[in-house]
């Protein structure tokens, strides 16, 4: 339990920082012990109060360092463990372990062993964690020149910095090349505001999505029934003292919700390793594929043909911390709660993880569903106990349970397409575009509406005898939904595109990524996805440029580029008034050989630019020190001035071309100046 409360607080405190820390700084050497071996020498300078902790520090504490190869690497071996210089030993009350750590300095010598004998370099990865109030996961890669030099003479092989060599062969611009416009509009912070207003209001609509998931959990066969037993069993009759039963209950809706939030703090932790980790995780493209398949195994047991349950010793284990009594006790008994309706809850929490790791918001939009989720969960027993009268209220189990479980599994079928499209964008594979797709979700959502009407039965299912309200109420929409998603294949005669469908903005493919009628840049705008070919074309033209950080699977992104930059006002200064240059920073293409340096993270440690995304998101986060999409930057026609703020995702269509206007204004007024800082003199004439 101290464990539990002590990483809640760890996580909230890591929150509040501001600013991105690095305690370390690294150095590297190499000492040569023979011709096939190598000692590879990592140095780390630790700044006061903090910890790095060992290789052998107790398990169940800290993290401990784990250095590996690189996985493309197979010219050497790893002998043992690497050499330690000396740490410290104490004991960790919280972890109630004795853990390993350095302080100040941390001296590592790994020995390697060669395979041939035209090896050059070896790289290798160290992870592990260092501490002070909070901690932070270190993930670095390290590369080491290997000489015939004797063993005496070290190389030191420290990594390149974002210095502006770097910047220039990558972007054709330093970081002090960018300035910042010193004229302002009267309005041009009004979309920043809502930008800011609309990110708290999007935790708020994560919250209540979650708390909607809650809601359908609790009508399923494996919560549903457990509410009339456990309320009982807080305030059975011959309980001596009732007000104890209510406030154990209470007590008890409060640890549902506690643990539902607490699976959301490894990826807070997530957070400090590296600010644009999330969005790595929700763009790779193997991780899309296997949220794919998972949704797929959740559906089909929703439909009834299998149950998903999690180890029997799970639940053996928290039913005997339930004998612990008191406080201790009741938290036990919401945790085996928590286990022992998995098969129902399981999928329904898999779609909020998914959802979160594919959304800009990252850790805290799961925060906030998962909170939504623990509430809505923990409600129903904190208020019947309070007003056990209520319980009468409560439907019967029967059937029904089971149908809320299939038109689940429905749901969970189509959001698995969802995911499928992410790694089919990100991949360029040109599968699963609007057409496909859309003629998916037609066919899952008519079987749904034909399931409703009785026309199609599954394993669980209770005899139909004669169709309820319910079901035929919700069977004529979900046909209407049928028909809707059939009106997305109607010509946009304008933009040359199907029509975008609102409801699925962010969940279908863009309508341009098309088989029929496909176009590079959203709404058929004219675009570039290379900042310095789209930079010289804004000279040329002599307009601004306006910086578009996007991902193919992004959703705000499409919600912006479907229905804010659709709108007439905002695409006549799209398409007449600005360059547009989109940069997406899940593009998993990969970079030419001359630009895969290795660079500086801006929160600490280094890390290595492979692919188009990569370059992309280190450029958003050393030049703007920002990771989320969308992001829109508007530069002067020289790519060298910013002017206006920046704004994220703003779905305000009057905020939005406020700050378009406001780019517009100040560009003008920039080059009204620059013209007339220019003396013409007339020519002499001859006489």
């Amino acid at each position: 339990m101290k464990k539990l409360v002590f990483i809640f607080l760890l996580t909230f405190s890591t929150a509040l920082i501001a600013q991105i820390q690095n305690p370390i700084k690294w150095s590297t050497s190499v000492e040569k012990i023979s011709d096939k071996e190598y000692d590879l020498v990592i140095t780390a300078e630790i700044e006061q109060d903090w910890h790095l902790y060992s290789q052998y520090t107790a398990d169940g504490g800290s993290l401990p360092i784990f250095i590996s190869k690189k996985e493309d690497e197979k010219n050497f071996e790893l002998m043992g463990k690497a050499k330690e210089s000396d740490t410290v030993k104490k004991y960790n009350d919280i972890f109630e372990v004795y853990e390993t750590f350095f302080e100040h300095k941390a001296v590592l010598k790994q020995r390697i062993l060669l395979k041939n004998d035209n090896v050059t370099r070896a790289n290798i990865n160290l992870t592990g964690q260092v501490c002070k109030e909070v901690c932070l996961q270190i993930d670095e890669d390290f590369s080491f020149a290997l000489t015939s030099n004797s063993n005496t003479e070290a190389i030191t092989t420290t990594a390149p910095a974002n210095n502006d060599a770097v910047n220039n062969l990558l972007y054709g611009m330093s970081v002090d090349d960018l300035k910042k416009s010193d004229l302002a509009c009267e309005n041009g912070s009004i979309a920043n505001v809502a930008t800011t207003k609309n990110n708290s209001k999007s935790l708020w609509n994560i919250f209540g999505l979650g708390f909607l998931g809650g809601l359908l959990a609790l009508l399923t066969p494996c919560v549903f029934p457990m509410i009339p037993l456990t309320v009982s069993f807080f305030t059975k009759k011959g309980t001596q003292n009732n007000k104890a039963g209510v406030y154990k209950a209470l007590l008890y809706g409060f640890f549902i919700f506690a643990v539902y939030i607490l699976l959301s703090v490894p990826f807070h932790l997530l957070d400090t390793v590296n600010p644009d980790i999330l969005n790595d995780i929700s763009t790779n493209v193997w991780l899309n594929v296997i949220f794919f398949l998972i949704f797929m195994f959740f559906a089909f047991s929703f439909f009834g043909y299998y149950e998903l349950t999690l180890p029997s010793s799970w639940t053996n284990k928290t039913t005997q911390g339930e004998n612990a009594g008191g406080i201790l006790g009741i938290f036990f008994m919401a945790l085996t709660l928590a286990i022992v309706s998995f098969s129902c809850t399981g999928p329904i929490l898999g779609s909020l993880l998914a959802g979160s790791l594919t959304a800009d918001g990252g850790a805290w939009q799961l925060t906030a569903g998962m909170s939504g989720f623990g509430v809505s969960l923990g409600l129903p027993f904190a208020l019947f106990a309070m007003f056990p009268n209520l319980l009468n209220a409560l439907p019967k189990s029967g059937g029904w349970l089971n149908t809320t479980k299939v038109v689940l599994g429905f749901f969970e079928l189509a959001l698995a397409f969802k995911f499928l499209s992410n790694a089919d964008l990100v991949k360029h594979w040109g599968i699963l575009k609007i057409e496909p797709f859309l003629i998916l979700w037609i066919i899952i959502f008519a079987g749904l509406a034909l399931y409703l009407f009785g026309k199609i039965k599954f394993p669980h299912d209770s005899p139909i005898k004669k169709l309820s309200f319910s079901r035929i109420s919700f069977g004529i929409l979900v046909s209407a939904f049928v028909i809707y998603l059939a009106s997305g294949f109607r010509l946009n005669k304008e933009t040359n595109t199907f029509s975008s469908l609102t409801l699925l903005s962010g969940l279908a493919p863009p309508v341009g990524y098309s088989f029929m009628y496909p176009n590079d840049c959203p709404n058929n705008l004219t675009c570039f996805k290379d900042l310095k070919t789209g930079i010289a074309y804004a000279k040329k033209v002599n307009k601004p440029i306006m910086l578009d950080f996007t991902g193919y699977a992004c959703v705000n992104c499409r919600k912006m580029e479907e229905h804010v930059w659709s709108s007439k006002k905002i695409d006549n200064y799209l398409r007449n008034d600005y360059v547009i240059i989109s940069l997406y920073v899940d593009d998993k293409k990969e970079l030419p050989q001359e630009e895969q340096v290795l660079v500086n993270r801006i929160n600490g440690g280094t890390r290595k630019l492979v692919n188009y995304g990569h370059k992309w998101a280190n450029f958003q986060t050393q030049f703007f020190q920002s990771n989320s999409q969308p992001f829109y930057v508007i530069l002067d026609s020289e790519g060298k001035k910013i002017i206006s703020e920046a704004v994220g995702y703003t779905p305000d269509e009057v905020a939005y071309a406020e700050f378009l206007e406001c780019g517009l204004t100040i560009s003008k007024e920039l080059s009204q100046k620059e013209f007339s800082g220019f003396n013409f003199t007339a020519p002499e004439t001859n006489k």
